[in-house]
């Protein structure tokens, strides 16, 4: 085959080659090879699947037209599986994230800037790289209607879920895909849809972004594409980022088309599960079927994404054996220690009036702990720090300061959680809840729950959430 390419190459470019060297493919079934000459240097590619070189020529035919970002096909035949395209170098988004990031909540600002940079790109490709493209060159399918959407929830459900020993009723499995389709399919997509567009997928070269990769491309909703790159589970963004990469990104929509914020959002967040749950398939055909177990390392990544949806997002749709097959992922060990991943716990530091009943873990796993107060010394009793709080009055701190035991308990306090975080570190968890709970809700537990946050900030290197209910209602 490499034969083939050089003589596609000599026969286009009218000089001989001198070196051809293969290039890594990662999770593709393509072979890829870099084809230099003393004048040029070229990517040749290899495929034995006709109908997607037939797409992926097609498209970037397309696109180079409409002047965006991405590889320029030199020359092909098909009939022989190759082509040649531009060569963009080495350097995937991925591979710039990694080099200058310097820790899981470090993300510098130059990185932000590349990242603006690819969601005001994207809707370019979306949009006006949607218009005119012959969606008949798509392959395997079309658009991504009920059809593409059930193939990849039920590669899920059988190449992660069953072969990671999830637990579930199929039938009532099926019947919450269908209404989760039926939503989806409420979503406009009368648009290009990228399909894998990923940090692996975008090339920097020559001071900006390429897009590469886009032979799975068909007619789609636009929620999918910028889904797919804010949760791209091994990128790791930190969830404010991708809030804000959001919101850029539909600042740019808005350039194009009218858009519906509310709206968009509404159907955004199904999208996010429904490539994660696509992803997920990948990860487990790839490294549970083929044993190939670097795909596994991504595993931990993609737990966390479902498990800060879980927590954080209310779909406008009954899925109930859904849910419980994300809780039950959410909650196993053994998903979450795949690879070296290191993710980043969250611990929330809350307080409470027993007056108006403990907290609720709702969106969490259920674990943490809950701390009674009552016990201890309580300045409520002296009419002079009745009407104040251990938040916003350093006097009742002061009146603590003198009382041995408190200190005492919150050493025993400290030792426990200690041993928590850092297990739950070790485990690859990312979310602890840990409250506190007095009569009132506004002294003793409000003065723990602060001397134990500013402990975890300077003890551990994690993100710690505080809260006081009673006071913040």
């Amino acid at each position: 085959m490499p034969d083939k390419l050089k003589q596609l190459f000599q026969n286009h470019f009218k000089e001989p080659s001198f070196e051809i060297s293969p290039l890594p493919a990662h999770g593709s079934n393509r072979d890829y090879f870099r084809i230099t000459s003393t004048k040029k240097s070229v990517i040749g590619a290899k495929n034995q699947d006709r109908l997607e070189n037939e797409a992926f020529v097609s498209f970037s035919k397309h696109f180079h037209e409409k002047g965006l970002s991405v590889p320029e096909i030199y020359a092909e035949d098909l009939d022989n599986n190759v082509y040649l395209q531009q060569d963009l170098g080495d350097e995937t988004l991925f591979d710039y994230l990694l080099k200058v990031r310097k820790g899981r909540s470090d993300f510098p600002p130059e990185l932000l800037k590349v990242y603006e940079e690819i969601v005001t790109l994207l809707p370019e490709f979306q949009i006006k790289g949607g218009q005119g493209l012959d969606y008949g060159k798509s392959y395997p399918h079309h658009s991504f209607d009920r059809q593409s959407m059930m193939w990849d929830l039920n590669y899920f459900k059988y190449y992660f879920l069953k072969l990671a020993h999830i637990r579930f009723n199929e039938k009532d499995l099926e019947q919450d895909f269908k209404t989760f389709t039926d939503f989806l399919l409420q979503a406009d997509g009368q648009h290009f849809l990228y399909r894998d567009f990923q940090s692996r997928n975008i090339m920097l070269h020559e001071g900006k972004p390429w897009f590469i990769d886009y032979q799975g491309g068909r007619q789609g909703a636009l929620q999918y594409d910028i889904a797919s790159l804010l949760f791209d589970a091994k990128a790791d963004l930190p969830f404010d980022v991708r809030e804000h990469l959001l919101e850029h990104y539909l600042d740019a929509v808005s350039q194009l088309i009218p858009v519906n914020r509310e709206l968009f959002t509404r159907h955004y967040y199904a999208f996010v599960y429904i490539r994660i749950m696509q992803a997920m398939g990948a990860y487990g055909y790839r490294g549970f079927y083929e044993r190939k177990t670097h795909f596994l390392q991504s595993i931990p990544y993609a737990i966390r994404n479902l498990e800060y949806l879980v927590r954080k997002i209310d779909l406008p749709v009954e899925i109930p054996v859904m849910l419980d097959v994300f809780k039950q992922l959410i909650q196993s060990s053994a998903l979450r220690e795949f690879g070296k991943a290191k993710l980043r716990l969250r611990v929330r530091v809350s307080s409470f009036s027993y007056k108006h009943g403990v907290p609720v873990d709702e969106r969490g796993h259920g674990g943490g702990f809950v701390f009674d107060c009552r016990f201890l010394p309580n300045p409520g009793r002296d009419v002079a720090y009745k009407k104040l709080n251990a938040n916003d009055h350093p006097e009742v701190v002061e009146w603590f300061a003198d009382k041995p035991d408190m200190d005492r308990w919150l050493k025993r306090v400290f030792t426990m959680v200690d041993a928590a975080v850092n297990s739950y570190e070790e485990q690859n968890f990312t979310d602890l809840m840990i409250t506190f709970g007095c009569t009132g809700g506004q002294h003793r537990s409000v003065h723990s729950a602060n001397r134990l946050a500013a402990h975890l900030k300077e003890t551990h290197d994690i993100d710690v959430v505080l809260h006081h209910r009673e006071l913040e209602t």
